[in-house]
């Protein structure tokens, strides 16, 4: 028995539902790939059961691959917002950093969307000292002692 539109359209929705209880984000995708597969069956209804699998495939993967890569916006290296901005911010270190030892500092505020950064220093600053952002260089902030 062949998949008819309204199968697909039952699978994208359970997916969809499926994404409340698996809290990844991408469960969706494969949701709304087979929903667009159930829209393209009552297009066009002859589609064979090898193309409706690559399309939902195709589709799921696409919009998989576009939400990592284009619209999630929680990545440090990435962001859209100016990392110019964050220079000078103060924050606590929260674990301690050292020349060749990477520490955390936390931020009262999200700087470029994250309230806590991996940090690097080119003096030891011991955890509960205050820094100040001196540059982004990649997912680090190199920061130096708030005087």
């Amino acid at each position: 028995m062949a998949p008819v539109w309204w199968h697909w359209i039952v699978l994208g929705i359970v997916l969809m539902l499926v994404e409340l209880a698996v809290p990844a984000f991408f469960v969706i995708w494969f949701g709304l790939g087979a929903l667009l597969v159930g829209l393209g069956l009552l297009l066009m209804p002859a589609l064979s059961v090898t193309a409706q699998v690559v399309l939902w495939t195709g589709a799921s993967v696409a919009m998989t691959v576009l939400w990592f890569r284009v619209f999630r916006s929680d990545r440090p290296s990435t962001r859209s917002g100016n990392s110019a901005s964050a220079i000078g911010e103060i924050g606590l270190v929260t674990t301690a950093v050292a020349p060749f030892q990477p520490g955390q500092v936390r931020f009262q505020k999200p700087v470029l969307g994250a309230e806590q950064w991996q940090c690097r220093a080119d003096e030891p600053i011991a955890a509960g000292d205050r820094v100040r952002v001196v540059s982004i260089e990649g997912n680090y902030v190199q920061v130096q002692k708030a005087h």
